[in-house]
């Protein structure tokens, strides 16, 4: 099994990752070799990465989704803030989660050491078991930068810490929990346009959902800036997106998004057509890279998605319907 997958180029690496990748793990990860199992379906009939199965995402609430007799280093939980319940993803390397992140980081923003990072993950902060704050936490130290750290319930210290970045012109990110920025431009308004701010998403059940464009026009006023980037990932993924503006995600070389039909989970679409995400994240080599997600969305002429929403809950227990 090739475990180099930051050095994929093309598409055929990635092909020949992916099969390694799917023949491991439904040998080795018992949910996915069930649920491999459940569909009746034999390894060596899959020939294309779109014939290969893809676990739903909620199997990560109710199984060990895990594929090695090592005992994991560390285990990522959700936040339970919708009333599902947890996810938790049970991580054999962290060492190889930080090099995803890392990667991807670079691959999309440069070397850590260049910036200014600030964090603003408050709901993130306040319990364990976050990979959105280990990630955080690692590029803060990365940046090697006094001046980089996490703001809990200090905004007008972020704001004041803001002001001089901006005076010294040095180059900052600012990522935080969707709510959590929009409570800080509610409070101060800074003009700061060389700043990037980084969206993560999700109101996390502590305000009224907004669309993604009126949610980046509050922002872009706030914060005096032409965009607004958003990193897309989840507790179930050792990868991330990142989008520079518009809401158009790219991928790291060893990820990569379909989208299915929401009434034909195994048909997978084109580009330009709205759908259930699928996800292949080859970084998570010991757990189950192959992902049937909740999110809505769409794939691009150049590459890039979109996310449009959720699935409507009368979905979800629809495609639930498969793994009784």
């Amino acid at each position: 099994m090739n475990y180099d997958i930051f050095s994929i180029k093309d598409n055929n690496d990635f092909l020949q990752s992916c099969m390694d990748t799917f023949r491991y793990q439904a040998e080795n990860c018992k949910p996915y070799c069930e649920w491999v199992k459940l569909l009746n379906i034999n390894l060596k009939d899959i020939k294309k990465i779109e014939e290969i199965p893809f676990l739903p995402i909620e199997l990560f609430k109710s199984k060990k989704v895990y594929c090695s007799d090592k005992k994991e280093e560390i285990i990522f939980s959700s936040s339970s803030t919708t009333g599902t319940g947890q996810s938790f993803h049970y991580v054999k390397d962290v060492d190889l989660y930080e090099k995803s992140f890392t990667a991807a980081f670079r691959l999309f923003y440069g070397n850590p050491d260049s910036y200014t990072i600030l964090g603003l993950l408050p709901s993130y902060m306040e319990r364990t078991g976050s990979s959105l704050v280990y990630m955080v936490d690692n590029l803060i130290k990365q940046s090697k930068n006094e001046r980089s750290g996490f703001f809990l319930h200090n905004d007008d210290e972020l704001y004041k810490l803001l002001c001089v970045l901006h005076d010294e012109k040095v180059p900052t990110i600012l990522i935080g929990v969707t709510y959590a920025l929009l409570d800080f431009v509610e409070k101060y308004l800074i003009y700061f346009p060389d700043v990037i701010v980084m969206e993560t998403g999700g109101m996390k059940g502590r305000r009224e959902e907004i669309s993604r464009a009126a949610l980046h026009e509050r922002l872009c006023r706030g914060f005096g800036v032409k965009t607004v980037h958003s990193e897309y990932g989840m507790t179930e993924l050792l990868s991330q997106a990142y989008s520079k503006g518009d809401g158009e995600f790219f991928c790291p070389t060893w990820m990569k998004i379909f989208v299915r039909d929401i009434h034909n989970p195994f048909k997978i679409f084109d580009k330009n057509a709205n759908g259930a995400i699928n996800i292949i994240d080859l970084a998570n080599r010991n757990s189950c890279s192959f992902i049937a997600t909740h999110d809505l969305g769409k794939i691009n002429d150049d590459g890039s998605f979109c996310v449009l929403g959720r699935l409507a809950a009368s979905d979800i227990r629809g495609c639930n319907l498969l793994v009784q």
